[in-house]
């Protein structure tokens, strides 16, 4: 089973016995590539030493036999954040959709052909050591397991977790702008709500003039750049505030703030 191989081989990594490129591909990458039911002794299939254009990338997964659809390119340990450049212009010349950089402990999953630098085409990063075995098993199986390949179904669930992570982007960098716009417009909604809150804590409700003049003297707000504005804070001393993109500080007290 999937679980019995990561489970040995994640004591074998703590053990420090894969020490070199090599080791990493035999004794992990293949290992875990035909429990994932990959025909590792057909080379039409699993590729290795994949040639393109007088260069070579370590393996490609093909089907139909001799086409690829995954490149992986194996890094020494501790080296797998090296090579993001040179294997998506390898899946670039073949139209690869697929690339997975890993060195052994540490896999990254990307689209190459999705918009975005190399770090925002990530569509995954696996730590099989630091994650729970069964997550491991679940994303293995979804964007390595030989059956989903080749239907096609592990490139769809690829561009469908890349478009979660995508949106989410889109809303961790708009976050700002709204909160920005919520306290500069004094919306009644968010007067109100801080408004009831003051009347549940102390039993007096403000009126929303004495609740907006409170936000202009206590919450700061300036642009770094137009496309990310952020919420300023006071100046404090070093290491006196939790980090954090967004908040504001009452009375001394920091409160980051997850939302409007």
């Amino acid at each position: 089973m999937l679980q019995d191989h990561l489970l040995a081989i994640r004591q074998d990594l703590r053990r420090g016995l894969f020490s070199t490129q090599a080791a990493v591909s035999q004794g992990i990458l293949l290992r875990l590539l035909q429990a994932l039911s990959w025909p590792t002794f057909d080379i039409t299939v699993l590729c290795p030493e994949y040639p393109l254009n007088g260069r070579r990338v370590d393996f490609a997964l093909c089907h139909p036999p001799g086409r690829p659809l995954i490149f992986i390119e194996v890094k020494p340990p501790g080296q797998v954040s090296t090579g993001e450049r040179q294997l998506f212009e390898y899946a670039f010349h073949r139209g690869v959709p697929m690339v997975i950089l890993t060195d052994g402990q540490e896999w990254q999953f990307y689209l190459p052909g999705e918009p975005g630098d190399y770090a925002e085409r990530r569509v995954y990063r696996l730590d099989i050591v630091e994650r729970e075995v069964d997550e491991s098993v679940r994303r293995l199986e979804r964007y390595l397991g030989y059956a989903a390949v080749c239907s096609g179904e592990a490139l769809a669930a690829a561009r469908a977790d890349y478009q979660d992570v995508a949106r989410q982007r889109i809303i961790r960098e708009t976050l700002p702008q709204a909160f920005k716009k919520l306290i500069e417009g004094e919306e009644e909604l968010l007067l109100e709500i801080i408004a009831d809150q003051v009347e549940n804590l102390c039993g007096y409700k403000p009126d929303l003039d004495t609740v907006g003049s409170f936000l202009r003297e206590h919450v700061s707000l300036s642009s770094g750049s137009e496309a990310r504005p952020a919420v300023t804070r006071p100046v404090a001393p070093a290491g006196s505030e939790p980090p954090g993109p967004v908040g504001f500080r009452f009375r001394g007290q920091w409160y980051p703030a997850q939302s409007a």
